[in-house]
């Protein structure tokens, strides 16, 4: 193992758990981008916040995931010994090649861009239902009861989950978020986690044994299918990435309606232009992912030594943190007022789905979801307003950014 980066004597510039950071990560974000943009934090990580060093890290074959190594060098060997962790180094998502390529290529096919082009009737009709749920009540809550539903019907229809299944999804707790963040858990939070693991695969193994009775036009049937086949995909591959594409399959899109409509009516003037103009609303998703992503990191391993990141050498095995909401707002890609909601804006290019062979398999269906879900909203609702949208509550999250919960009434 390498000699461990020290952090240097002024690592804290932010806690990424404290709630002055969770209500707003940007003024820190832009602190760090001007004093120490490749910032070595408290537990020797690297992290870089400006875009040009983000894109590169994400798109550079020199770094990669190495997701057990960088677990093991956080917690010690033993840690691989729980449920969770040893799930989440199955995913697709946390591999290198050969191992990514092949995963990633049994699941891509459900993901093309004409499969979910054909996926927007469907898409409106539940978030039309939604709303007819909603509409004679006068209020809700716009995550609970509108941006949460919809992806989460949309996942469970691409895992040919069965309708009766799935009232225990829409109830299901949004707290797992923290085992994403580059801070250690605590013990509690690893038992927490483990059981929400166990839950979950209990679950899928039975939806398992449903498909291989009853195969269906699904997801899940197709992982079926490609674990039987042996040379695949494993059993442990196969629960770990059916919890994976759920988990990914919504929460995303959750937080990216959420924070999307919260951007919108903290900013009037723009929720104006929008109603005025609804040819706006898929340039306006691009801008609310650029100005308040519902990803807000991603991490790289170097897989050789760096001898140049923003000025600081990066040893073979360290970890760099990708900060994806800061990169978004660097003014040195987006000059004009990088901190204001514009959903005129000229060029936008946001990070939020990362980059490079783990760029988001789902981003295309996260962005029809977002559409036609604040169009819908914003055409049947006119009257929409926010109950508190100075002081909404945030989860207590880092790496996925969304609100618990965003009252509104009409």
């Amino acid at each position: 193992m390498n000699q461990h980066v020290e952090a240097s004597a002024d690592a804290p510039l932010f806690n990424p758990l404290s709630p002055d950071f969770i209500r707003d990560p940007y003024p820190h974000y832009a602190r760090l981008r001007t004093t120490d943009p490749v910032h070595i934090n408290a537990h020797g990580a690297f992290v870089a916040s400006r875009h040009a060093e983000v894109s590169l890290v994400m798109r550079d074959k020199r770094f990669g995931k190495d997701y057990v190594g960088r677990t093991v060098r956080r917690y010690g060997a033993e840690i691989m010994n729980e449920p969770v962790f040893r799930s989440m180094s199955h995913w697709m998502l946390q591999q290198d090649p050969p191992d990514h390529t092949r995963l990633r290529g049994l699941v891509v096919k459900a993901f093309t861009a004409r499969r979910v082009e054909d996926m927007r009737p469907r898409i409106q009709e539940v978030v039309d239902r939604t709303l007819d749920a909603v509409v004679e009540r006068g209020h809700m809550d716009l995550i609970a009861d509108f941006a949460f539903r919809l992806p989460v019907t949309i996942i469970c229809d691409m895992l040919g989950i069965p309708e009766e299944h799935r009232e225990v999804f829409y109830n299901s707790s949004r707290d797992g978020g923290r085992i994403l963040d580059p801070v250690p858990l605590t013990p509690t939070e690893i038992a927490e986690a483990n059981a929400a693991n166990t839950m979950a695969r209990m679950y899928f193994e039975q939806l398992f044994e449903l498909r291989r009775r009853s195969p269906g036009d699904d997801l899940t049937t197709q992982l079926v299918q490609a674990e039987e086949d042996g040379s695949k995909l494993s059993n442990e591959e196969l629960t770990a990435n059916i919890i994976l594409l759920f988990g990914a399959g919504h929460e995303t899109t959750v937080n990216l309606i959420g924070n999307g409509l919260l951007a919108l009516h903290r900013n009037p003037d723009q929720l104006a232009r929008l109603k005025a103009d609804p040819s706006l609303m898929s340039h306006a998703v691009e801008e609310f992912l650029r100005y308040d992503s519902s990803v807000q990191l991603t991490g790289r391993v170097a897989l050789e030594d760096i001898d140049d990141l923003g000025g600081k050498r990066i040893p073979k095995g360290e970890s760099v943190l990708c900060l994806l909401g800061s990169a978004n707002r660097d003014p040195a890609v987006y000059p004009d007022r990088p901190d204001q909601l514009d959903i005129n804006r000229p060029n936008v290019k946001p990070l939020s789905f990362g980059g490079g062979i783990h760029h988001c398999l789902g981003a295309q269906l996260a962005r029809i979801e977002a559409e036609i879900a604040v169009a819908t909203l914003l055409r049947r609702l006119p009257e929409l307003r926010l109950d508190d949208a100075e002081n909404p509550e945030w989860r207590p999250t880092f790496v996925l950014r969304g609100l618990k919960r965003l009252p509104a009434s009409w």
